[in-house]
């Protein structure tokens, strides 16, 4: 049994990692532990309290206990805010504390549109613009190339989670771009989990959500590969081999 721990802020879209843990279809549990929200708000200066050290301290002992092997920030705004180099040293902090691998969502699809060859993505951000904005930096600064940056404009986690399907796929397309090799949909208050293969197919192209491609960072980390269909082309593809 493989053990994976999140810390997920607040609630918004958390019964996505049951139905990830269900579609893996393995000897894997994920272990989901509610972190702080503070105010909720899409706002630099919320997003940066949201994820500061003492916060997400507080659940890993938690996660430790359970016998978690990795733990992964379970939140891509609160991550990206910081910049590449603060968001780095944020994961260090919380690797240290934890005593153990961890990552967050940011670096997640950071490393999942290198797993897959993407080089160039649109993103379909729920955040307003300016924090979008910060998300598509973020990605160049990991050597991604952004097409462009659709912005939902949204203020509020708890508003993205009560997102359906109509609303996800229309994010979906109005960010795709016929020079994308991806989408990338980046908020873990997004309900994805059930979409996966249909949006791809709509698409025509890889599709990387914010729980899915945390859920895949952690298997990384703990050297565990899953063939799951059901969670799209990251989850069946062979490793892209860097010459």
């Amino acid at each position: 049994m493989t053990a994976l721990g999140f810390l997920y802020p607040g609630h918004s879209a958390e019964d996505d990692y049951p139905r990830i843990e269900q579609l893996l279809g393995s000897d894997i549990r994920l272990d989901l532990v509610h972190t702080d929200i503070g105010e909720d708000a899409h706002r630099v200066d919320a997003l940066r309290q949201m994820g500061a050290p003492e916060r997400l301290a507080k659940g890993v002992e938690q996660l430790r206990l359970a016998g978690a092997e990795a733990i992964v920030w379970a939140c891509t705004s609160g991550g990206f805010v910081h910049g590449w180099e603060g968001a780095q040293e944020q994961v260090r902090t919380l690797a240290t504390t934890a005593g153990m691998p961890a990552s967050s969502t940011s670096f997640a699809f950071v490393h999942a549109a290198q797993e897959i060859g993407a080089g160039r993505v649109a993103v379909g951000a729920t955040y307003p613009d300016d924090v979008a904005a910060l998300f598509a930096e973020f990605l160049r600064a990991g050597g991604v190339e952004v097409t462009g940056v659709h912005s939902a404009g949204i203020v509020t986690a708890a508003e993205v989670g009560t997102w359906g399907e109509a609303e996800v796929f229309a994010l979906a397309r109005a960010a795709d771009a016929p020079d994308a090799r991806a989408i990338l949909l980046p908020d873990t208050a997004l309900h994805t989990a059930a979409l996966l293969p249909a949006l791809e197919k709509e698409l025509g192209k890889p599709v990387l959500t914010a729980n899915q491609v945390t859920v895949w960072e952690a298997l990384r980390l703990t050297d565990r590969r899953v063939n799951a269909p059901g969670l799209g082309s990251l989850f069946t593809r062979e490793p892209i081999v860097q010459v």
